[in-house]
């Protein structure tokens, strides 16, 4: 898959993740829950720290902290994208990762939280609410395991291959 290809499709969560968080910080108060079905609430909460609050009450470090390891992930992740481009599936997963990485790095950077939104429940048990970025994190990682048990090589180590030593 062409690296711009992958690019583009970080691009298009990266662009999703913000405008919808940009609408529900228009649209709610913080901590407003917003009933959408019987297990789903809209609600604004902000996260200082990483995944189901990781870090959230530490004095602030935390958000260079994680900026620094998303921005590092970025451009390694963009590494593997020009690395890896012949292997489809795993430039798809990476490209969500990336987009959902940018995403909640911009919120971090230019807030110092990240804006969540998304909260799905069963009875009064509530999954700890995240974003767009959250989830395409989440598929992408699911991707990258799919890819991992898939038996495929690269063209140049197929069997057979002229290219082997």
């Amino acid at each position: 898959m062409k690296l711009h290809f992958s690019l583009a499709i970080a691009s298009i969560v990266l662009l999703a993740d913000w405008v919808s968080k940009r609408w529900v910080e228009s649209t709610l108060d913080y901590g407003q829950q917003v009933a959408v079905t019987d297990f789903f609430n809209l609600v604004l909460a902000y996260n200082p720290g990483a995944a189901f609050s990781f870090l959230s009450d530490a004095s602030g470090w935390q958000r260079w902290f994680l900026s620094a390891i998303a921005l590092a992930a970025s451009i390694l992740i963009i590494y593997l994208l020009y690395k890896h481009s012949y292997n489809k599936l795993l430039c798809i997963a990476l490209s969500l990762i990336l987009g959902g990485a940018l995403g909640n790095l911009w919120d971090r950077v230019t807030l110092g939280y990240v804006v969540d939104f998304l909260d799905f429940y069963l009875g009064d048990y509530h999954w700890p609410a995240f974003n767009i970025a959250d989830s395409a994190i989440v598929v992408g990682a699911c991707l990258l395991i799919l890819d991992s048990i898939k038996t495929d090589r690269p063209p140049s180590s197929q069997p057979g291959s002229s290219n082997n030593s």
